[in-house]
């Protein structure tokens, strides 16, 4: 799932655990396990929810050397130049990837873990980054304690039903699943048109797209 680094670079893959690279995206990517999201855990169980089928539990996903690269990944969070090496390795590849996804599988794990990749995005001013993320307490609560998000660090709260209106209330744009392909108010994303990919679009990335809505599959 990962590819190897410019030698250079290599420290930082290491202490960091590497990246991943889904197929969907234009650039590099992160992921841990999805079994150690905290309300994706609990959604797995009810019917009809954006996890009751999640697709990080399945496919690839479940290939011994992906699951031993997440669970890598997932214990060097708490090392302490996780955030510089994190950094350097995002910066090091901007050139050809401008923009970064957080969590392909997976998602926060604290306020700790959040804060960090808060001074990643800092770190790496060029990068436009995405965090879409079900855990609304944790970011909540790093807002009343720390303030809004960095400009180019679009934190995007998913909806946890299959064709209910996201959580709008927070003031930060939102995501949901589909099962008509529209949804009022949001833009569609297309990538099942183009074999899956996002092609050409960014809107995930773009803090002035309030809403999009994903087609479920």
């Amino acid at each position: 799932m990962s590819k190897a680094p410019r030698k250079h670079l290599q420290d930082s893959w290491d202490i960091v655990g590497g990246l991943s690279t889904p197929s969907k995206m234009p650039s590099y990517s992160y992921n841990i396990p999805a079994n150690r999201c905290k309300v994706g855990s609990l959604l797995r169980n009810v019917k009809n929810s954006t996890c009751s089928n999640c697709y990080a539990l399945k496919g690839r996903y479940l290939f011994s050397n992906v699951v031993d690269a997440m669970e890598r990944r997932f214990e060097a969070l708490d090392d302490p130049d996780w955030v510089d090496a994190m950094a350097e390795l995002i910066n090091g590849f901007s050139d050809k990837y401008p923009e970064f996804r957080w969590h392909d599988s997976g998602d926060i794990q604290s306020i700790y873990h959040l804060d960090n990749i808060v001074r990643v995005a800092k770190l790496t001013p060029n990068i436009s980054h995405w965090l879409p993320t079900r855990e609304y307490k944790i970011v909540s609560d790093y807002r009343k304690h720390f303030g809004e998000f960095p400009d180019n660090l679009v934190v995007r709260l998913s909806g946890h039903m299959v064709g209910k209106v996201p959580p709008i209330g927070y003031g930060l744009p939102v995501s949901s699943v589909t099962t008509t392909h529209s949804m009022t108010g949001a833009v569609l994303c297309e990538a099942y048109t183009r074999g899956g990919k996002c092609g050409p679009c960014r809107a995930c990335w773009d803090p002035n797209v309030l809403h999009v809505t994903y087609p479920i599959h």
